[in-house]
């Protein structure tokens, strides 16, 4: 999906998808799963209570409000040990321990990098535990406000304009 809206992925050495659970490697275009998928079992139950839209990846399986109810209730009916996180209306469910900030800290284990070399830049609840192993913390202007509370900076505007800001500021 990332590269149908930006196709200049070789810019980049890691992409760190999935809320975490995925590496991508542009340059062999190969991907490295940190965990495996919550089982089929889990998926169906989900289809069988009627939660659609359901996107199933490589790891992650995501849904919208108002379905967190009925993921967690799914969870709990099978035992399962699974984290759900929010990124503002989308609900997605993990492997227990997963998160992007796993995903970055075995990017730069691989690329023999430190936290303190990643400038971060976050939205919404699922960047905390990411923006926390990043030496800068920077949160878009329509950040939700406890990720603002915790930012080193806020940018002006929104969404990928408030990433455009940065990277501006950060050449110039």
């Amino acid at each position: 999906d990332l590269a149908l809206v930006f196709p200049e992925l070789n810019m980049f050495e890691r992409i760190v998808a999935e809320n975490g659970a995925l590496l991508y490697t542009p340059a062999t275009r190969e991907t490295q799963t940190l965990a495996e998928r919550p089982p089929d079992v889990f998926v169906d139950a989900l289809r069988k209570h009627g939660v659609a839209p359901l996107a199933v990846g490589h790891v992650i399986v995501a849904t919208w409000k108002p379905h967190e109810t009925t993921v967690l209730e799914v969870i709990r009916d099978l035992g399962l040990e699974l984290h759900v996180t929010f990124n503002k209306d989308a609900v997605m469910v993990l492997p227990a321990g997963l998160s992007k900030a796993t995903g970055l800290a075995e990017a730069l284990r691989e690329l023999g990098l430190s936290p303190h070399n990643v400038v971060g830049v976050g939205d919404a609840e699922n960047d905390h535990a990411f923006l926390r192993l990043c030496e800068c913390r920077i949160a878009v202007a329509n950040a939700v406000p406890m990720l603002k509370d915790g930012a080193d900076l806020v940018t002006r505007r929104d969404e990928g304009a408030g990433v455009r800001e940065l990277i501006e500021s950060l050449l110039a």
